[in-house]
């Protein structure tokens, strides 16, 4: 499909004029071309105007910045931007089909980006933002209508739990949405794109993305423990390389966090509008590679498992063994996630 693309005269000055233009696929809220500036091929990304817009072109051009510290290079190359428009102009990346153990090389490049950022970079985006009160009460009340009995130890487990997330520090530099199609597979490594939620954080808040299956992601997986075992290695020795530190602490606090999440259940245009943990004793519905109740039934697993041997959160790892007996009960037919991207 061609389309005019509305290169505006501040970056005609800065980058010239573009040729060769075709418009490509993109979300609802942004258009993106890739044209030719002087015989190189580029990709100009518009955030279309709405709510949020300006933050999240804020947030994409404050990340890609910060990302540009990375090398060998783990974004595309921020070659110009124009506020008023709300344009950036990047670095076109080859990609290719990613190997069938791309998740090691993601884990990789992850770290990679996360390390991008120090503590004296506090402020220039926005905090992580842990579960609520509200996201807690979602939570038990689903238990409670799946015939789940919820004991007080629950309930000051995951008190204790939103204290511990809302107080860790952590000046990573967070994604945002780290999902399979946000990563461009190269012959140099992997780029990741589409930064418009990034935040500062810790780390731990997106490694949790391979076990737990992709929080916010249409395209969910859960990957086989070994392909699971070497990326997440991948991941704290990449970390270690960067930054000269250990990653500390284990990932069961932050797959708990995704597990509260209601909005982890649906696109980002349904988030914050309903409790969408109330719907699911009566309604299933798909999101991209998987339905609702799959994606909760696969993180009630993890979360059993990995409170299994002892932990800080164990009552919630027995509620949760609890709660996935009883959709498996009273919803035989569901399935496993998908092992593989599609």
């Amino acid at each position: 499909m061609w389309s005019r693309l509305p290169f505006g005269e501040r970056l005609r000055a800065e980058l010239g004029s573009p040729r060769r233009t075709r418009r490509l696929g993109s979300s609802p809220r942004s258009r993106v071309w890739r044209t030719e500036l002087s015989g190189t091929p580029v990709v100009v990304k518009q955030l279309i105007e709405g709510p949020g817009a300006a933050e999240r072109y804020a947030r994409e051009v404050a990340a890609l910045r910060l990302a540009s510290r990375v090398d060998p290079p783990v974004v595309p190359a921020l070659l110009g931007a124009d506020p008023v428009e709300r344009m950036l102009v990047l670095e076109h990346v080859d990609h290719r089909s990613p190997a069938d153990d791309w998740l090691v090389g993601y884990a990789e490049a992850l770290a990679r980006l996360h390390a991008a950022t120090t503590a004296d970079d506090v402020g220039l985006l926005p905090a992580w933002s842990a579960p609520t009160g509200d996201d807690i009460g979602s939570f038990l009340g689903l238990a409670r209508t799946l015939g789940c009995t919820v004991s007080p130890a629950v309930r000051t487990e995951l008190d204790d739990l939103l204290n511990r997330l809302t107080h860790t520090s952590g000046h990573a530099l967070l994604h945002g949405d780290p999902c399979p199609g946000n990563d461009m597979h190269t012959s140099s490594g992997v780029r990741f794109i589409d930064f418009e939620q990034a935040s500062l954080g810790h780390g731990l808040v997106e490694l949790a993305y391979l076990r737990i299956g992709f929080p916010t992601c249409w395209c969910v997986t859960a990957p086989a423990q070994p392909l699971l075992n070497a990326a997440e290695s991948a991941y704290r020795t990449a970390w270690r390389h960067a930054t000269r530190t250990d990653l500390q602490d284990d990932l069961t606090d932050t797959c708990a966090s995704w597990l509260l999440r209601g909005d982890a259940l649906v696109e980002r245009a349904h988030r914050g509008t309903a409790d969408h943990l109330s719907k699911v004793p009566t309604k299933d519905w798909r999101w991209g590679t998987a339905t609702a109740r799959q994606r909760l039934v696969h993180r009630l697993g993890i979360i059993s498992q990995m409170t299994m041997s002892g932990s800080e959160l164990g009552n919630l790892g027995q509620l949760a063994v609890a709660m996935r007996d009883a959709m498996l009960t009273r919803w035989p037919a569901l399935q496993p996630l998908p092992a593989q991207r599609p």
